[in-house]
């Protein structure tokens, strides 16, 4: 009797600290969907704003331009074009383009301004017909304005390709373009339909909707509860079955 009870002390305990971690990975996810809505808020306030020219992006504060509608018009250099291998586009493998493009009014003098031109398809996430993928040599844009992500640990540069970057490092794309670049990159906004696989097919803006974690915080609150219901009918099973022999 001893023994039993203190297999039902020690599966209680750890009932309830299972369902305490399913309730605190719940209130995660919840967390997580506020700050996604947060983030989406931005996004769409920013979105509203007037478009800006890519000139007037010297006097603003990057941090307070991020998501902003930008519009340039500037000379590509493709031959120092880079790519960021090993993407996807609507279950196709590929590369995205990321050109560099000299303003044609002057006011970054020396300074490239990187554009995410688009997505082209590549069976290996890496080769592909760059002639086929140029467009004019003047391109005159839409784009949304991004931030260059934060330095990921590791090799930056594909050690199967020289003109290939697992990552979007500025220092290591200056490098391989040969000039300098503005702190911030521009996602070219346009068409998304993959029509050519030789041709550059404009990259999706970031998702606004708000994922899946308000029912991912569902199942673990749903998972607590069954945790907390099971251990209730393991220990009340045994009881209601000894009530009609303790009766007799």
């Amino acid at each position: 009797m001893k023994g039993g009870a203190t297999r039902t002390w020690l599966f209680g305990v750890l009932t309830v600290i299972a369902a305490a971690v399913c309730v605190r990975l719940g209130i995660w996810q919840l967390d997580r969907l506020a700050q996604r809505r947060t983030q989406n808020a931005i996004v769409r306030m920013r979105g509203e704003r007037p478009v800006v020219s890519v000139s007037a992006l010297q006097r603003l504060d990057t941090t307070q331009t991020h998501w902003r509608r930008v519009r340039i018009r500037g000379v590509a250099n493709y031959p120092a074009e880079v790519v960021h291998a090993t993407r996807s586009q609507a279950g196709s493998p590929g590369v995205h383009l990321l050109t560099p493009v000299r303003p044609l009014d002057g006011a970054w003098g020396d300074t490239a301004v990187l554009v995410l031109r688009g997505f082209v398809y590549a069976p290996d996430g890496r080769s592909f017909n760059r002639e086929a993928a140029r467009e004019a040599d003047t391109l005159d844009l839409d784009a949304l304005m991004l931030s260059f992500p934060s330095h990921a640990p590791g090799r930056v540069q594909m050690p199967t390709a020289t003109r290939a970057v697992r990552v979007l490092d500025r220092d290591t794309l200056s490098a391989l373009m040969g000039a300098p670049l503005a702190p911030f990159v521009l996602l070219a906004l346009g068409d998304t339909t993959m029509t050519d696989i030789l041709k550059a097919t404009r990259v999706p803006p970031p998702s606004l909707s708000e994922g899946a974690h308000q029912s991912y915080a569902l199942q673990w609150f749903g998972f607590a509860l069954v945790f907390l219901v099971g251990f209730a009918a393991f220990t009340w099973g045994p009881v209601r079955g000894r009530g009609p022999a303790s009766d007799q």
